[in-house]
């Protein structure tokens, strides 16, 4: 029986404040001819401004990998749970979640 080769290995660290994940509702995606900006936003209803959660910056070739791997997840997803239904019409804004505008 072949040992594992374990030189390629990467070992990656998940903290605990990173593991409990950003909630986004909203992605702007921007580019220049060497790098891709993808900001993760939350919208959140009866307020007319929004901040950045998350910024992240990828190289062209990690942007073109990473949609290939988002695309496949959601192949897999869509195998298991059925078709994600996209409303073909742009939000308003700020987005509208169906209850009353709060007033303070």
């Amino acid at each position: 029986m072949e040992e594992p080769n374990t030189d390629n290995q990467l070992n990656i660290e998940l903290s605990e404040e990173v593991a409990e994940g950003i909630y986004s509702n909203l992605a702007i995606i921007t580019h220049s001819n060497t790098e891709f900006v993808v900001d993760f936003i939350r919208v959140m209803p009866g307020v007319p401004k929004a901040r950045v959660k998350s910024r992240i910056v990828l190289t062209p070739e990690h942007a073109k990998r990473f949609l290939r791997a988002l695309e496949d997840n959601i192949e897999k997803f869509e195998s298991l749970n059925g078709r994600i239904k996209i409303n073909e019409e742009p939000p308003a804004f700020p987005l509208n979640f169906g209850g009353p505008t709060a007033q303070a």
